[in-house]
């Protein structure tokens, strides 16, 4: 408009332009009525992430429902000479698919040595069924994995017994959840003497190993594994399910997972931490 009022009282474009502070093509254009004085849209840049868009949206694609993590994609696109950040693929990634909103945890910490947390998690149910015992020191974040195909007493003792070896000590405690192959009965003694399974209260009393139960049904006291199980299944567990495109079971997982827990998860800079697991069992 400024320009039109300008153009109207005579003067020219160089005037124009040098009262105006805009260049002078643009003022001819203007004058001319080829433009409007507005920027056209900004043409989209290429960049380092378009030629694997594709290989991304398939990989996306095959996950289904679950969530694919961006780092564990990154390690895959590095295989295939991608040299750009992961900024650039999370957005692409955000476009594809929402990440759905997080529930908020109120976080604690304990002291090294203190707490051990230990849970089951639940892959795949029916004919083929797949879990996995985990562990993770509460301190440090390092972590241990062991895929079965069931719960049973048995199977927690020797899932424990080679956690503690992998870990290469004793934790003062172990906070878990309530099942029977645990707990039998809470309070049965009185407030907070339970009665434990015989084969896991012979287990702790070998080891001296301390047990604290969460509060039933309140998943969120024991958090730091919890968001454990989530990295798990998105940073291993669909990968792996993807790349094999079967359903992968407890021999094959086990096989892979050592592999994961050492170059992968202990090397991580844990969001909450702001360091890497391996750095505090060196």
């Amino acid at each position: 408009m400024e320009i039109d009022v300008l153009a109207r009282q005579g003067k020219g474009i160089r005037e124009i332009a040098r009262m105006t502070g805009l260049a002078r093509n643009t003022v001819r254009e203007v004058v001319r009525g080829k433009s409007d004085g507005q920027y056209g849209p900004r043409l989209p840049r290429s960049t380092k992430l378009d030629e694997h868009k594709d290989y991304i949206t398939d990989r996306v694609e095959r996950a289904g429902d679950q969530r694919l993590a961006a780092t564990v994609l990154l390690r895959e696109l590095r295989a295939r000479g991608y040299g750009g950040g992961i900024t650039q693929l999370k957005d692409f990634m955000r476009g594809i698919r929402p990440a759905p909103p997080s529930e908020p945890l109120v976080r604690f910490e304990t002291p090294p040595g203190k707490q051990m947390q230990a849970d089951f998690v639940v892959f795949r149910r029916g004919p083929l069924p797949l879990r996995a015992f985990t562990a993770e020191l509460a301190y440090s974040r390092y972590s241990f994995v062991e895929f079965t195909d069931n719960e049973r007493a048995d199977t927690l003792i020797a899932c424990l017994e080679r956690a503690l070896l992998y870990f290469g000590g004793v934790p003062e405690q172990m906070l878990c959840d309530n099942p029977r192959t645990i707990v039998l009965e809470r309070h049965a003694y009185g407030d907070g003497r339970h009665r434990f399974n015989p084969l896991l209260l012979d287990f702790v009393k070998h080891y001296g190993l301390q047990v604290k139960l969460c509060a039933p049904y309140r998943a969120q006291t024991k958090g730091k594994i919890e968001r454990f199980h989530r990295y798990l299944r998105e940073s291993f567990f669909v990968p792996l399910q993807t790349q094999l495109g079967e359903p992968v079971d407890a021999v094959t997982a086990n096989r892979e997972v050592r592999t994961w827990l050492h170059d992968v998860a202990a090397h991580r800079v844990h969001a909450t931490l702001k360091e890497r697991p391996i750095a505090f069992s060196q």
